[in-house]
């Protein structure tokens, strides 16, 4: 009986032991829950300090303001030039690329055809001078035997008249022969203008009929770039205008360019104007097809509510900024209007309270809510591209 006793004290002694245990590690646990809470509590009191330099306010502000242009580049001056007569290409001097002169000789066409009319005609114009002669002969005579009284007057009609068709046979020759011989010069074709041969259509040995094309020369010392301009940003555009350009493939080189020409009409279809923007190219660097995209300068706006660039977030499609109020910091919700690149400004169509500092500073892991003070003559926080919270 007395064993028996014992084992029950024991296992008694075990359950107590067991029991404050558990009440041990519930007090433990409830402590460490009491101690993180109070941790979490004090990281999140945490009070950010900003400088002055790190703060904007909305200023009023005017926008430059562009007006964006683009298209291809083309030569003011080119010509296709084409054959004035038809026959046999006898030779092609020129190719692709190469730089011809006005009046250089670039294609020659074979001229036995051109050569034998040209001896037709002036054979027929040694018979109609022939013919002349011998009008003019016998009107002399029928003149003296008209005055002698030989002869009537209608038969000395007739004789002036045969003359008068022989002056006329022998001027109609004479353009004939002329034709012939414009016909025999066309035959060497040359250059209309100093250029760049664009494009050869034909090779030596082909035949070709009149009209037929055989060379494109272009000039690219003037240019052009023909864009496209809304008719509510055309009464803003003068001759004269400078336009800055960037073109495909010249990196961050910058072309200098003037507004030639304003089209007097929309182009069909649409509701904006074609504008002709002149470009010079002494040293050939642009080719004609070539892209490019540029803007126009144009009057400044009036002074708008404007913030710095950096000042404004975005984050799904919204724009907003933060801003202090009552010394803590407050997420806004703004509208944003146009953008001046050059100077850092946007303008701000939304409007926020007056007098209240907003963070122009990159900082990341802000919380709306937090306390903020700004620490006069503090250096400031913002270093590097994108710092964390300071605190």
């Amino acid at each position: 009986m007395g064993l028996r006793v014992s084992r029950r004290g024991v296992v008694a002694s075990l359950a107590v032991a067991a029991l404050l245990a558990a009440i041990g590690g519930a007090v433990a646990i409830q402590a460490n829950k009491k101690a993180e809470a109070e941790r979490s509590k004090a990281k999140a009191e945490v009070t950010l300090q900003f400088a002055p330099g790190d703060l904007a306010s909305v200023e009023a502000r005017p926008l430059a303001r562009w007006l964006p242009v683009s298209g291809a580049i083309q030569a003011v001056r080119q010509a296709t030039v084409k054959a004035k007569v038809g026959g046999e290409v006898r030779q092609l001097a020129v190719r692709e690329g190469e730089a011809v002169r006005e009046g250089q000789m670039i294609a020659r066409i074979d001229t036995a055809d051109l050569e034998a009319r040209l001896a037709e005609r002036q054979g027929a114009l040694e018979s109609a001078r022939a013919q002349l002669a011998l009008a003019e002969k016998t009107r002399a005579m029928n003149n003296r035997l008209l005055s002698e009284k030989f002869i009537s007057q209608n038969a000395y009609d007739g004789a002036q008249s045969s003359h008068d068709v022989a002056v006329g046979s022998v001027k109609s020759a004479e353009a004939q022969v002329r034709l012939a011989q414009n016909a025999l010069k066309d035959a060497t074709v040359t250059a209309p203008l100093t250029g760049t041969v664009a494009k050869r259509h034909v090779q030596a040995g082909e035949k070709v009929a009149v009209e037929s094309p055989l060379v494109t020369i272009v000039d690219l010392v003037d240019l052009e770039l023909a864009a496209l301009v809304p008719a509510t940003d055309v009464p803003e555009l003068a001759i004269g205008m400078p336009v800055e350009l960037a073109v495909d493939g010249f990196g961050d080189r910058r072309f200098r360019g003037t507004i030639g020409r304003i089209s007097p009409s929309t182009e069909p279809g649409t509701r904006a104007f074609l504008v002709y923007v002149a470009l010079r190219n002494p040293d050939a660097a642009l080719r004609s097809g070539m892209f490019a995209t540029g803007r126009i300068a144009l009057a400044a706006s009036a002074p708008v509510a404007t913030l710095p660039l950096a000042a404004v977030r975005s984050e799904a499609g919204q724009s907003f900024v933060w801003t202090i109020d009552a010394g803590k910091l407050t997420r806004r919700v703004v509208v944003t209007g146009r953008r001046d690149d050059e100077a850092g400004i946007v303008e701000i169509r939304t409007a926020l309270p007056a007098g209240s500092p907003v963070l122009a500073a990159r900082f990341d892991n802000l919380k709306e809510g937090a306390t903020v003070v700004v620490r006069a003559g503090a250096a400031s926080t913002n270093a590097g591209a994108a710092p964390r919270a300071p605190g």
